[in-house]
């Protein structure tokens, strides 16, 4: 990669709910780099997560302790496909939740491996965390941050109930035990302000995944981590991080998404053009709303990769 514009380029790395049935494929039949990502994921796990991403069953995907290394195997794979044909080296990386694992994979700090068996643990944690049914997530929408989490405290009525993404343009996700976000719907309501239940499995981002959070703690304690060769940024924080992964990955599971902060922060290395490396467009939706003269390239297909490389010249 030459050029004034690749050296001022940042890559976003999609979260869950980015998954789809087919992710991947195309890139695996173009690209051997990307061929062998998912065989490496397939040995990594000891199962076929090539076959259930490229041809489901959705359901299956779906499931929480797929998805999430589902998601981390087609960004990964996208990501080596613009290194290998365009020499891409961004400026700055940074991932919505999950999507901080692929970022410090991108950056050298995480091996592949222990990614990809780092978050199918994840994962599998964070279902178990809350039995199902009593907990869910839900977007609220027209409220600035402070009016939901004062509305959080008047809902939570002794549950949880906490502000879990912090997506900019006036996008807030909250997450807690379903009879306070119900609350919060209602008051919500009072307020002209919609509030939109999540099709989620479990209440990420709040108190109640510390039983995940500490199994997590539990894992990645076997983990090596290394100095990142480009900046990462991480959503917990919303600061350039150069140590301490571990412990962050940990808190992630409990704390809010400070996604706005987190582009915010990145947007300081002034870059020409971000992509977002994995499957979907959210990331290209949600930087339109805090960045939108930013231009985005989604990147899990071909097409994708093809627009990257003509913008990275």
């Amino acid at each position: 990669m030459s050029g004034p514009t690749a050296a001022r380029a940042i890559c976003l790395f999609p979260g869950q709910g980015s998954q789809r049935v087919g992710m991947g494929r195309e890139l695996a039949d173009s690209f051997a780099v990307a061929r062998r990502t998912f065989e490496e994921a397939d040995d990594a796990l000891g199962m076929r997560l090539t076959r259930l991403c490229f041809e489901g069953p959705e359901a299956e995907l779906a499931l929480t302790e797929h998805a999430q290394p589902a998601i981390l195997t087609a960004s990964v794979a996208a990501q080596r496909v613009l290194v290998e044909t365009a020499g891409l080296v961004p400026a700055a990386v940074c991932g919505h939740s999950l999507g901080e694992w692929s970022a410090l994979v991108a950056a050298g700090a995480l091996d592949f491996g222990d990614a990809v068996r780092g978050v199918h643990e994840r994962g599998r944690l964070m279902q178990e965390a809350v039995p199902a049914g009593e907990g869910t997530m839900a977007a609220v929408l027209g409220l600035e941050a402070d009016a939901v989490a004062e509305l959080c405290a008047t809902a939570a009525d002794g549950d949880v109930l906490a502000i879990a993404n912090l997506n900019g343009g006036g996008q807030v996700v909250v997450a807690g035990h379903v009879a306070a976000v119900d609350r919060l719907a209602a008051l919500g309501a009072a307020r002209r302000a919609r509030v939109q239940r999540l099709a989620v499995s479990a209440p990420f981002h709040c108190t109640l995944m510390a039983p995940a959070a500490a199994g997590l703690e539990r894992f990645l304690a076997g983990v090596s981590f290394r100095t990142p060769a480009f900046p990462v940024v991480s959503s917990v924080t919303a600061e350039i991080v150069t140590g301490g992964h571990a412990s962050l990955l940990v808190r992630q599971l409990t704390a809010p998404v400070r996604w706005e902060e987190t582009v915010r922060t990145v947007m300081g290395f002034a870059p020409s053009v971000a992509l977002e490396v994995g499957p979907g467009r959210v990331l290209t939706g949600l930087l339109k709303r805090v960045a939108p003269g930013l231009t985005c390239v989604p990147v899990g297909d071909g097409e994708g990769v093809a627009r990257a490389r003509e913008v990275l010249r």
